[in-house]
């Protein structure tokens, strides 16, 4: 049986951001190859969401706990981070941080774990720094270990900026060992360049 990757979406979630990564867990890198995880959608209450596109989701689960085999957590962005039902979340990233699962989290969802001090002790980035001081006060004490990168991987956790949904796949990917390093390079460089290299 396979290992579950926990996508977690709140309300207005920002569909591309996790749009290459969920199918290349599930599906496969390369065409034809069978995916290393199953991929399930957890969300508040275990209602439906919508997009920041339109696009209506209906959850596998709700926020209470992390699912059976769960192999690793990851936090789609979108514009409901600092609503009070995201703070339901903080309880799974460190249930999985304790259990030494891959933690993602890119754009605003990054904000979130620098607010809840996950950042402090590991290499990281997001949109920038400076939200990171704003999101997080004086929670947030991780500034010397920001760094102006698309993605950054350290201790477990994968962060990236809005604007890098493919590096974030890329580093998630590695990460979580969903393929070999040189077909999670190919799926990248074909997806970064297209068929045409321009």
């Amino acid at each position: 049986m396979k290992k579950t990757i926990a996508v977690v979406l709140l309300a207005d979630f920002a569909d591309w951001e996790v749009a290459r990564l969920a199918p290349a867990l599930r599906a496969g890198v390369m065409p034809g190859r069978e995916g290393a995880y199953d991929v399930i959608y957890l969300a508040p209450g275990a209602k439906p969401v919508r997009s920041l596109g339109g696009l209506c989701v209906v959850p596998d689960g709700d926020l209470s706990a992390l699912p059976a085999g769960c192999a690793g957590l990851i936090l789609a962005g979108g514009m409901a981070w600092r609503n009070p039902e995201a703070e339901q979340v903080a309880p799974l990233v460190e249930e999985a941080l304790r259990r030494g699962l891959t933690v993602g989290a890119i754009c605003n969802a990054t904000l979130f774990l620098a607010a809840h001090g996950f950042l402090n002790d590991v290499r990281h980035t997001g949109n920038t720094v400076e939200l990171m001081h704003e999101w997080g006060g004086d929670r947030y004490t991780g500034a010397s270990r920001y760094e102006e990168r698309q993605a950054v991987c350290d201790g477990g956790i994968v962060t990236a900026n809005g604007s890098a949904d493919l590096e974030f796949t890329r580093l998630c990917l590695l990460a979580l060992g969903a393929d070999t390093p040189e077909r999670i390079e190919e799926f990248y460089a074909f997806n970064k360049r297209g068929f045409y290299g321009v």
